[in-house]
């Protein structure tokens, strides 16, 4: 079975447009639960544009089922993430003025420096888990790391589907998920990840534990609205 969880930045997104707090973040994170998803996801980053940190201290006393805080591991975030002690990390390389991930991480340049964070979230009881291409000799790279899991970088695919092209899209991440899993790690997926495209991720990944979808999801929602789209991706996941 794969978990769905809900990246809910977009939502942040919206209450800091206006001030106050509407929509109320912790209420919606225990209602897309309730809504039946499996996970609650994070990614603050440092000028607080959506998720704050303190959102991040506030959803630990709210999340039931599995809670990822994902983003950048510098000094403030790792801090962050020792003091809340979420189910799981996911370490993405953005840069400061990103607007949204747009790379997975050099896990062979940026290997030492992967092993001590890994370590130090691990000792912590922390599950980690790193966002990354899907490149088998990257992937082979990530279990020197230690990292528990990977999460595949998923834009290339949802890019390659809108065009037409879903096979050829979804062969390296087929490749990465196979070598992934003999070398004993989880998978993950997100980015772009949508109702459109998510159905055929699944059916070819066999092995995939995790989605992380938010800005498809909350845009979907719009629509249909979030008690009737989880339930479309978690018919789509099983």
């Amino acid at each position: 079975m794969t978990k769905l969880s809900v990246n809910i930045n977009k939502l942040a997104t919206l209450r800091n447009a206006r001030g106050g707090n509407v929509p109320n973040l912790l209420l919606a994170a225990s209602d897309i639960e309730r809504f039946g998803a499996e996970g609650i996801t994070i990614h603050p980053r440092p000028d607080e544009r959506h998720i704050r940190y303190q959102d991040a201290r506030d959803l630990k006393n709210v999340v039931t089922t599995e809670y990822n805080i994902e983003g950048n591991p510098n000094e403030k975030f790792i801090g962050l993430v020792l003091a809340v002690k979420p189910t799981q990390v996911t370490l993405v390389p953005d840069g400061v003025d990103a607007i949204t991930s747009n790379a997975g991480w050099d896990a062979i340049t940026h290997a030492d420096f992967l092993k001590k964070t890994i370590a130090t979230f691990k000792a912590a009881g922390i599950r980690t888990s790193i966002f990354i291409d899907p490149d088998v000799a990257q992937i082979e790279a990530a279990a020197a790391t230690g990292t528990d899991r990977i999460e595949l970088y998923t834009e290339a695919y949802a890019v390659g589907y809108a065009a037409g092209k879903k096979e050829t899209a979804i062969a390296p991440y087929k490749a990465a998920a196979t070598k992934a899993k003999s070398l004993g790690l989880g998978v993950n997926a997100g980015h772009d990840l949508s109702l459109d495209n998510i159905a055929f991720f699944k059916a070819e990944i066999q092995e995939l534990d995790e989605v992380s979808i938010g800005h498809a999801l909350i845009c979907e929602s719009l629509y249909m609205g979030l008690e009737n789209v989880i339930p479309m991706y978690l018919k789509a996941l099983y």
